[in-house]
């Protein structure tokens, strides 16, 4: 797959029009779900463990969306699929009193993942450049300037995170709004799906011009090298899981993880070692 048609390049003006929220028809659906998409998954198992290991890198990957659009499916398929040891997820709600008091990416600053982990934001600091914006949560809405400094900092905290060892990549799952209508009718007719009804994700489609307008300006502004956005169809799940999978282990490919290994002196001790936990079991044999 050429992933690079789904990567925003940086300082470019951007249409979501021009991206778009259908399936490449190249692919079939029984042999990326059947083949595909379980093999780039165990891959991406075994990268992370060498990450995990290595302990000394991590990478932070950012889902953002509208409604509806599949974040949560997304997590549940394909960061499922790695060892939970080295994997967290988390889910950015309304800001606490406690959060409330400090800058908007306090926070954020705090989940970012340890050294050896996969972190994934479901939602993210990008909420404050999105949701804020568009119902005009700090008096802000038409100040452009106020959200080109919202724009470096965030640029900058994601550099600062790179230049740790952090590698951050993030999605936008782009979902069409005849899709997102029939996945909300769905929550509404289908009874397995009323915990995740909500009046709030009928009324913001009220807003979705709005906020396609702050999502261009937000991917024209803030998707760099070191920290790229993709543009993900999301009308068709399995091929959302499919593209995100194949950006996953191309970055792992990348960072080409290595198991540490043991220095000439602890190698020399092996035998020693071993010899030690053998006369161990006989000395339990010899007791018993």
């Amino acid at each position: 797959m050429d992933i690079k048609k789904y990567r925003v390049k940086p300082n470019k003006k951007v249409d979501l029009e021009i991206f778009s929220t259908k399936k490449d028809d190249s692919y079939s659906k029984k042999e990326v779900k059947e083949e595909i998409l379980p093999e780039n998954l165990e891959k991406m198992f075994e990268y992370q463990e060498k990450l995990y290991a290595e302990n000394k890198r991590g990478i932070l990957v950012v889902l953002q969306a509208m409604d509806a659009a599949g974040k949560d499916s997304l997590v549940k398929k394909v960061f499922t699929a790695l060892n939970p040891a080295g994997c967290k997820v988390t889910s950015f709600k309304q800001p606490s009193t406690e959060e409330l008091d400090h800058d908007y990416l306090w926070r954020i600053t705090k989940a970012t993942p340890s050294y050896g982990e996969v972190g994934i934001f479901n939602r993210s600091h990008y909420e404050d450049v999105l949701v804020t914006r568009v119902h005009n949560l700090v008096n802000k809405k038409n100040d452009d300037d106020f959200w080109n400094k919202r724009f470096e900092d965030i640029n900058a905290f994601e550099k600062y995170l790179d230049n740790n060892g952090i590698k951050v990549v993030k999605f936008f799952l782009h979902v069409s709004k005849d899709e997102q209508k029939e996945r909300l009718l769905d929550r509404i007719n289908l009874d397995e799906k009323h915990w995740k009804f909500a009046a709030s994700d009928i009324l913001e489609r009220e807003n979705w011009d709005d906020y396609h307008k702050a999502y261009e300006d937000m991917l024209e502004h803030t998707s760099t090298d070191y920290a790229p956005w993709y543009v993900v169809p999301a009308d068709n799940k399995w091929f959302t899981r499919f593209v995100v999978s194949e950006v996953m282990l191309d970055l792992f490919e990348q960072l080409d993880p290595q198991t540490p290994k043991l220095s000439k002196e602890e190698e020399s001790q092996l035998d020693k070692w071993k010899k030690v936990l053998l006369e161990q079991d006989e000395k339990d044999e010899k007791e018993d």
